[in-house]
């Protein structure tokens, strides 16, 4: 059984608040790995998820990226965490849950891209020609890194 199932039991349907991680990885024309979700509206997004007990943020966006995509990805950077009323999320399930997840940026990957449960599709995106159905705060923390980017000397 899993973490986030456990607790569902101890405390019902009332909203949780999660930690989690999700990983730019950046090829070297600076397009963003994306992929396609496994899930009712099929949005695409960042490799990610939540951490499991013991692990920290950057174990858990290395594990999830491996899980989903099939790349081994390394030398994370610490972008941004996001957190707060816009985080809030309401699963397929029913599920509620405010999110504080842990932006990392990495071009330093191996491995042969991989469908898994959670993935219908990988596609690499330039910031300017991103997909309409995308997971929004995936398209935030996009956007933030770029706009960051740009602005350093």
């Amino acid at each position: 059984m899993n973490y986030v199932k456990e607790l569902r039991e101890l405390v019902g349907q009332r909203p949780l608040i999660l930690v989690g991680a999700v990983a730019l990885i950046l090829n070297e024309k600076e397009e963003i790995l994306l992929q396609q979700r496994n899930e009712r509206k099929k949005r695409w997004g960042l490799p990610g998820g939540l951490m499991d007990p013991g692990e920290s943020t950057e174990e858990t966006a290395i594990r999830e990226a491996f899980e989903e995509t099939g790349l081994t990805i390394r030398n994370l950077t610490l972008f941004k965490l996001y957190s707060g009323e816009e985080f809030f999320t309401k699963a397929d399930n029913g599920d509620e849950f405010y999110s504080v997840t842990t932006a990392y940026v990495t071009n330093d990957y191996d491995g042969d891209l991989t469908l898994s449960k959670e993935s219908l599709a990988f596609e690499t995106f330039s910031p300017t020609n991103l997909p309409d159905q995308m997971v929004g705060s995936h398209r935030r923390m996009i956007m933030d890194y770029f706009d960051t980017k740009n602005e350093l000397p």
